[in-house]
């Protein structure tokens, strides 16, 4: 228990595996945690009175347990027994070989083949803040610096596993960021410049990281040397395979704030077993294209000639369907070659491993072929990037059996004819069984026994068993060495000496075994940067044969993409939900043109269900896919590349912050409208419905006016129930209006979900209540409430209210400063009562009632 508290001593934070035998033990606080989460029993014992709680599993089962413990976020590190308990009369020499935690693991069981097990990095500047990227399992190591709002997106695209902050900004992260994150807090000094600095110069044996080209980003490259420090605390130092850090350049980017990669749904979603953009498009068939998609659509392109050229090669699978095929065969045969050569660096691969990455290297050269004699340009500069390794190949299989298992003394791990001193051990340890048969037949000759026996057991080695019948022939040589009920045990000279000799050879042939291995290790490490840049290669080669699946599969097109500004998609269809259609449905595919000179915004209107929103959505989809390089489900499309897309869909309490539905959708839509460019693309479906109808109008018509009247022009469709703001199409010349058509049946109405020129009249709400199966009864009570409400708020009686204001104002004005009255008399006098529409008389109402309201606190 003193090394045991010892040891702890040096990781509070971690929950100790403590080794004692053949059991992984945790005590006291880390016992409690363990036993709950990983469903084992929970035992006591009292040391000198004092009470201890255990709770353990046997060591093999460490791959069991671990990846639980792992998930549940906890640190992990692992205390090894370091010397042979037999060659020790003392406590056994006992020591932290690995600290596993959330973002640091090279465990298969606990990573996800196709998703990147991120460890981050935040550090606060001055003014930005610094970001960094790391996972130990694949080598990528990436860093970006910038404000609050683009550290957060890439917070959400990048989901980190484990975050390190320093202490002292513990409480900024947790307000800026919230709190879904790992997070680690470390000391204030690991984050000072000079410090990771050094750090980072020293794990890249350089005297300056201008070759990355980040030495601009002092944020960055200290939060990079902060992610390094932390894998090097944790026991991980062996990483020649973490070889470049890479800037994050955003401006390549479309970018996107949080709100719109949850609002679309693109890889996450909150509604339980809903299917996002990811499970849709993601055809890979390897592990390293599955990590790559994720990161394109995280960061889809803006440079059209990139592109195009990812549309080039789709479009030339899509002709060569045999090529296509052949290829997606090859690749399928391939491991995780990223994860297997971090492996190799780490020195933590096994011989299983090493032949894996032999035959996933083989599948690359008929690929290498086949994209060389292709016409299209792309794939032969894919082609041209893949190296053979050769040498690598043919050393693995020269040196390993085909067949080698997981650990070397489970099998034969060497091959025949690789070391002569190997293969005469191997003859001497494996030859036994013809000794002992030769033995076996002599003897019985020798001593006319003719059921002897010769076997071994783990108590007393060889041995031979004579049955009690014959006792009385055994020669006075033999030592007898058990008894049994029906039988005796008996050793010989010539049995010890031939035992020592078999067991000696064993223990060499191990001995030789590990070292071989270790060599052969350690001459791979050479190839690790060949084989991550083969790894990248077939990777976007997965990428874009799944895309042609996809495109095949689905009846894409390929859209077209240039420097306009312009959007025309006909007939387009929303990825998602098409395939969600029960059978033999089709999907209402829908033309979607917005540019931004006549029709910059477009009013779209509809009752509850009718497909306005899956209508938005498609629409930033599409463009999403194109740029992501992917054919895109619609008849055509073109698409003048965006820069940014914003999204405000539906509502969504933030409670837990604080913060009312209306008071998150404001904040939202205040970020969109701050943001803006000449390439935006806005989507904002019934904005303003979080307050009263007549505020949400009057904020509806307000953020409108503002997209048309700004500078920038972007475009942007609105979705809303507010049929009142159809009126503004007479106003605002860029703003035309749509509906999404009903047919209205008898006592029914049915949703056609075709987008048509216009405004629509009415909401429909109470046919959707009904459909839900409402009570008949509050049907009918709606029914009578809405008829009062339409005939209470009609034209004329607004028009009456706002003569009755005229009035009143009048007789009120002697109370008036004079350049207040001046104002009011003005607006009065210049309307139109006859020609204004509901919503125009509300806001000027509104706008005259906040004159006077501030007047009347002025004089009081």
């Amino acid at each position: 228990m003193q090394q045991y508290n010892t040891i702890k001593t040096k990781y509070p934070d971690a929950l100790l595996l403590f080794r004692v035998g053949d059991f992984y033990e945790t005590f006291g606080e880390d016992a409690v945690k363990s036993s709950k989460i990983l469903g084992i029993i929970l035992t006591h014992r009292n040391n000198g009175g004092d009470r201890t709680e255990l709770a353990g599993f046997p060591h093999h089962s460490l791959n069991t347990y671990l990846p639980k413990l792992v998930k549940a976020g906890q640190r992990v590190a692992i205390c090894d027994q370091l010397e042979d308990p037999k060659m020790t009369k003392t406590i056994v020499k006992r020591g932290v070989t690995e600290l596993v935690t959330p973002g640091v693991a090279m465990n298969d069981d606990i990573l996800d083949t196709k998703t990147n097990n991120f460890l981050c990095a935040v550090h606060f500047g001055r003014k930005l803040i610094g970001v960094s990227f790391v996972d130990i399992s694949t080598g990528e190591f990436l860093t970006s610096e910038g404000t609050e709002e683009q550290i957060d997106k890439l917070l959400q695209n990048f989901a980190p596993n484990e975050v390190l902050v320093s202490k002292t900004h513990r409480k900024d992260f947790l307000d800026v960021f919230g709190n879904q994150f790992h997070t680690f807090f470390m000391e204030d000094w690991v984050f000072q410049e000079d410090y990771t600095q050094e750090t980072l110069n020293n794990h890249f044996k350089t005297k300056t990281l201008k070759g990355f080209g980040v030495d601009h980003l002092s944020n960055g490259t200290i939060a990079s040397g902060v992610v390094l420090h932390y894998l090097s605390e944790t026991q991980h130092r062996q990483l020649q395979h973490i070889n470049s850090l890479k800037r994050i350049a955003e401006e390549e980017y479309i970018w996107m704030d949080r709100f719109t990669i949850r609002n679309l749904e693109l890889y996450h979603s909150t509604n339980l077993n809903a299917v996002t953009l990811l499970d849709i498009i993601d055809k890979t068939i390897s592990p390293m294209g599955g990590r790559l998609l994720k990161r394109w659509l995280a960061l889809p392109l803006k440079n059209v000639e990139k592109i195009r050229k990812r549309h080039q090669v789709i479009g030339h699978l899509t002709q060569e369907e045999d090529t296509l095929q052949r290829l997606r065969q090859h690749i399928k045969k391939m491991g995780d070659l990223e994860r297997l050569i971090s492996k190799v660096a780490t020195g933590k691969i096994n011989p299983k491993e090493v032949v894996q990455l032999k035959n996933s290297l083989e599948a690359i050269i008929p690929i290498k072929q086949m994209t060389s004699q292709t016409d299209n340009e792309a794939l032969q500069l894919i082609s041209d990037q893949l190296h053979p390794c050769d040498l690598l190949r043919d050393k693995i299989k020269e040196m390993l059996n085909e067949e080698a298992p997981v650990q070397i003394p489970k099998g034969k791990t060497i091959a025949d004819g690789y070391s002569e001193e190997l293969d005469e051990l191997r003859a001497l340890a494996f030859s036994g069984k013809d000794y002992l048969a030769k033995m076996l037949e002599r003897e019985t000759e020798r001593t006319g026994i003719t059921s002897l026996k010769i076997a071994s057991n783990n108590v007393f080695g060889y041995y031979i068993e004579v049955r009690n019948t014959h006792k009385d022939k055994v020669p006075e040589e033999w030592i007898r060495k058990q008894t049994l009920v029906n039988a005796e045990r008996y050793i010989t000279e010539e049995l010890k000496e031939y035992e020592a000799k078999i067991l000696g050879a064993e223990e060499r042939i191990l001995s030789l075994e590990n070292q071989l291995f270790s060599q052969l290790i350690v001459w791979m490490q050479e190839y690790i940067a060949p084989v991550q840049n083969n790894a990248y290669q077939i990777a976007q080669l997965d990428c874009l044969c799944g895309f042609t699946q996809l495109a095949k599969e689905n009846k894409y097109c390929e859209p077209i993409l240039n420097d306009s500004t312009e959007i025309e998609i006909r007939n387009g269809r929303h990825p998602v939900i098409e395939q969600q259609l029960p059978l033999g449905e089709a999907y209402i595919a829908n033309d979607v043109v917005l540019n931004r000179d006549n029709q910059q915004i477009i009013m779209i209107t509809g009752p509850n269900m009718s497909g306005k929103s899956a209508i938005l959505r498609q629409t930033a989809l599409i463009v999403l896919l194109a740029q992501m390089g992917s054919f895109v489900p619609a008849e055509s499309a073109q698409i003048g590349f965006v820069d940014k897309i914003f999204t405000r869909v539906g509502a969504s309490d933030n409670i837990s912050m604080g913060e009312s539905t209306f008071m998150v959708e404001m904040n939202e839509t205040a970020s969109i409208l701050n943001n803006l460019s000449e390439r935006s693309l806005v989507l904002l479906d019934e904005i303003g419905r979080g307050t009263s109808t007549y505020d949400g109008i009057s904020i509806a018509w307000a953020i409108s006016e503002y997209l048309h009247e700004h500078p920038a022009r972007a475009k942007t469709l609105f979705a809303t129930h507010y049929h009142e703001l159809n009126e503004m199409t007479s106003t605002f010349e860029r703003i035309k209006n749509f509906n999404v058509s009903v047919k209205e049946l008898k006592d029914n109405v049915l949703f056609l979900r075709k987008l048509t020129e216009g405004g629509s009249e009415h909401s429909f709400g109470i046919h959707v209540a009904k459909m839900a199966g409402m009570p008949q009864a509050v049907i009918a009570k709606a029914n009578k409430i809405l008829k009062k409400l339409e005939k209470s708020h009609s034209n004329e009686e607004l028009t009456d209210s706002l003569n009755a204001a005229q009035n009143e104002m009048q007789l009120s004005f002697f109370n008036l400063d004079d350049p207040l009255l001046e104002q009011i008399k003005e607006e009065i006098t210049h309307l139109d009562i006859n020609t204004l529409t509901p919503v125009e008389a509300l806001m000027k109402l509104n706008e005259i009632k906040r004159l006077l309201t501030k007047n009347k606190k002025a004089t009081s």
